[in-house]
């Protein structure tokens, strides 16, 4: 009877050992996102009758949408790999550019309620004539990149950046920072074209 007991209590004490050292059944993992493939960065010039010209990610495609406006210049770059769009609009100038701007500042800066984060970041080309802003949006927002350019005389562009799905920051960040390159690009390569 003794040895039964003693077997028992050796018993119970490894179990308890054995038990309590296994920490890791216990811990959470943290949230995991699957891993997404980036396409090679290779790029293509707009060819279209607007008063604009960009080069585009090969690896987009244009849908031209004229929206309630009826401008045959807007359009979306759309990216069909990440199930999002560039909407691009178009304007002429006519001595309104400062209300242009305005606008496109108020429509990047709805987005302060939800974003952590809005960080303006200026761009020029005076070889070209083009002068604008890209607008950084952080947090879980419908639109992360907004942008305008423009000669400040003649043409008015603005773009932003939306994708079909429903926002979050952690698993989008690797294709925003993807996206966002491109769209530098898009500035950097823009030009205006006489029609």
């Amino acid at each position: 009877m003794l040895k039964y007991k003693y077997f028992i209590y050796i018993g119970a004490i490894l179990f308890i050992i054995v038990s309590c050292n296994n920490e890791k059944q216990s811990t959470p993992k943290p949230r995991g996102y699957l891993r997404i493939d980036l396409p090679k960065k290779e790029y293509q010039e707009l060819q279209i009758n607007c008063p604009y010209s960009f080069e585009y990610p090969k690896y987009s495609e244009i849908i031209q949408d004229p929206g309630k406006a009826g401008n045959p210049c807007w359009l979306n770059v759309h990216i069909p790999k990440f199930k999002g769009d560039i909407h691009i609009s178009y304007k002429n100038i006519e001595s309104n550019v400062k209300q242009y701007i305005e606008d496109s500042r108020e429509l990047a800066y709805k987005h302060t309620l939800k974003a952590e984060a809005i960080k303006e970041e200026m761009h020029k080309a005076p070889d070209r004539n083009v002068y604008g802003v890209l607008y950084k949006i952080k947090g879980d927002v419908a639109s992360p990149m907004q942008f305008f350019v423009t000669d400040s005389t003649n043409h008015f562009l603005r773009g932003s950046l939306y994708f079909r799905t429903e926002p979050n920051k952690d698993s989008l960040a690797p294709i925003i920072n993807f996206v966002e390159e491109d769209i530098k690009h898009l500035i950097e390569t823009l030009h205006w074209n006489k029609k």
